[in-house]
């Protein structure tokens, strides 16, 4: 078993017990997240859906991400990928949401927001969003494989903490 399908079934194993279900809202992963969790026979129980908005109408339409917020703070920032993570769980049955939006290269990248550059959401319905950025390194498989990693080793933290 991979590393990835391996946390894809802790994070799944976690939610079942909790009797939660995630939902996710990606950008530059481009459903990742969603596959590998949908990969683990059961995921059912604890999967509710995933989001895939690419571009910045979609995060718009299905999410609610504010035009404002994206003229202000671009598709890649905290403040994005906090409204994408509220907006997933506003638009969903979830209990638990994950969002992440980035630059996964080659292009694209500027000197504010290097390629590698990705911001999280994670939240519990209820509970103000935590959001982080983080720098990649790698091609673009790689800088997509650790954040998508990195959102659910943040759905652990948060299961892991109080509600």
């Amino acid at each position: 078993m991979s590393e990835l399908d391996s946390l894809a079934a802790q994070v799944g194993k976690k939610l079942k017990a909790a009797s939660q279900s995630l939902v996710t809202a990606e950008s530059c992963t481009g459903g990742w997240v969603a596959e590998a969790v949908t990969a683990i026979a059961g995921s059912s129980d604890w999967f509710e859906r995933g989001f895939v908005t690419y571009s910045n109408a979609a995060k718009q339409e299905l999410l609610g991400v504010r035009q404002a917020t994206l003229e202000k703070h671009g598709a890649v920032s905290e403040e994005t990928a906090r409204e994408m993570v509220e907006g997933a769980l506003r638009a969903s049955h979830g209990a638990i949401a994950l969002s992440i939006t980035g630059v996964a290269g080659p292009t694209g990248g500027t000197a504010a927001k290097p390629v590698g550059t990705v911001c999280f959401g994670w939240a519990r319905k209820g509970a103000a969003p935590r959001t982080e950025t983080r720098r990649f390194s790698g091609d673009r498989e790689a800088v997509r494989r650790q954040s998508v990693i990195h959102a659910l080793e943040g759905v652990l933290r948060l299961l892991d903490s109080a509600p």
